[in-house]
């Protein structure tokens, strides 16, 4: 028997990926937006930090309700000891996408 490797779905060129990061008060998708960045695989927008005062979404649940695909969460990691007030990184980052054809935008 021969095993033959299935080939992958065409690509169509002219969709693009658009991905969006929220940084949220806590772990739940629910939780407020307190940072955000967003990259345009389109080339249509080119958003820079800071460019606005408002987030594209107030939660992660919002942006699912207007079609952005959750890719990755962060993982939960506990504090060290004696450490939990530190300031450091937003701990509660998570990734979306979603695909735009280029023809529908």
């Amino acid at each position: 028997m021969t095993a033959t490797n299935p080939t992958p779905a065409p690509i169509s060129s002219t969709v693009r990926q658009q991905l969006l990061v929220l940084y949220l008060g806590t772990s739940a998708l629910d939780s407020d937006v307190i940072g955000w960045a967003l990259y345009d695989g389109t080339g249509r927008t080119c958003p820079t930090t800071g460019d606005s005062d408002e987030p594209p979404y107030a939660t992660g649940v919002a942006a699912l309700c207007d079609g952005w695909r959750l890719i990755q969460a962060s993982q939960l990691i506990p504090p060290y000891p004696g450490h939990e007030y530190d300031v450091s990184f937003l701990k509660h980052e998570f990734f979306f996408e979603k695909f735009v054809d280029l023809h529908d935008v």
